[in-house]
């Protein structure tokens, strides 16, 4: 590893965390919060475009998912001043109409006015344009971009982004070995690995579910996993092991929570660390206000514990006896750290 790397992961990592109202960012803040991701929709685009062609795939309305009103953004601009805690809005639709680049700059140019500089962004295409109409705002590249390798990685040096976000599927070893690349070196590059919710079956890069009032979201659907023979129809499963669980092997607390019950990755924070992740994501938009402030806390609480820990196996087992006493969801994000 090399000393810009090492000096990166022996830093305390952050949280960043899924914002689905701004009633929640003082809150969140107080639970021990550092950043945070949230969408916003223009009624002009729903109007427009509906929910087939999505500003950033999350066109939910019902719930608190979206910050719904230009109105809100200004409030949280106000309140992003006061508390210093950065809010980074998502851009994360593949690819758009071609009139709707030129929509979309002017959006992200009204944001930066109030404020908001970082534009978390899945379309290669949207990158380039950004940058040939000459906005400096800083660019999250999303995990729903699907960063495989590092020459993947370098050809977007060029739209020079500030943050890589690794999706769902990438092995810690692979994050490592792409951030210890020459190229992506830089002490001021960051990198961000999900931690904690939505242990989704699916690769974002290849979902193409709509995520919107109208229809149920595809993963979370009831399935298993498992092959099946062409020749006889004879379905052979996978074992029991290698099966996406929906039972939970801890137990929920009187209120219904457990902590990281769709998706967990505190045993692996050791690990990410040493790879040089610089922030982690807590997806939560959506979920119960009340859940997620439980999980930044949880989430603060095993950094805290790891910080303090000489060793990986310190580490996980204080870690479980304070955050898992009645046992975890077994739902691991990163299980071969295990």
């Amino acid at each position: 590893m090399n000393e810009k790397i090492a000096n990166r992961s022996s830093a305390s990592m952050k949280i960043v965390a899924g914002l689905g109202s701004i009633d929640e960012y003082e809150h969140f803040i107080q639970a021990g919060a550092d950043e945070f991701f949230a969408g916003y929709v223009p009624y002009d685009w729903s109007r427009a475009y509906g929910t087939v062609i999505p500003l950033n795939r999350r066109e939910v309305f019902t719930t608190h998912v979206q910050l719904g009103a230009f109105s809100e953004l200004e409030i949280l601009a106000e309140m992003m001043k006061y508390y210093g805690k950065p809010v980074h809005l998502t851009l994360n639709s593949f690819y758009y109409l071609p009139e709707q680049y030129a929509q979309i700059t002017r959006l992200i140019h009204r944001c930066m006015d109030l404020g908001f500089h970082s534009f978390i962004i899945a379309d290669l295409a949207l990158m380039l344009y950004v940058r040939e109409a000459g906005l400096d705002c800083e660019i999250h590249v999303s995990g729903e971009v699907g960063e495989e390798n590092s020459p993947m990685l370098a050809m977007m040096q060029k739209w020079s982004p500030k943050r890589i976000i690794f999706h769902r599927k990438v092995p810690i070893e692979d994050m490592k070995t792409m951030i210890q690349q020459g190229h992506m070196g830089s002490a001021a590059m960051e990198y961000e690995a999900f931690a904690l919710n939505e242990r989704c079956q699916f690769n974002g890069a290849y979902c193409q579910s709509l995520h919107c009032d109208e229809l149920g979201h595809i993963c979370q659907i009831p399935y298993e996993l498992g092959s099946l023979e062409r020749r006889t129809g004879e379905k052979h499963l996978v074992p029991d092991d290698q099966k996406r669980q929906f039972d939970v092997s801890g137990e929920p607390d009187e209120e219904g929570y457990l902590c990281g019950a769709s998706g967990c990755g505190l045993c692996a924070l050791w690990h990410l660390r040493d790879a040089g992740i610089t922030h982690l994501k807590l997806v939560g938009r959506g979920n119960h206000s009340d859940f997620m402030e439980r999980d930044i806390r949880n989430l603060r609480q095993a950094l805290t514990i790891l910080e303090g820990s000489d060793t990986e196996e310190a580490y996980i087992c204080q870690m479980k006896k304070q955050i898992f006493p009645l046992g975890c969801a077994n739902q691991c994000y990163y299980a071969f750290t295990r």
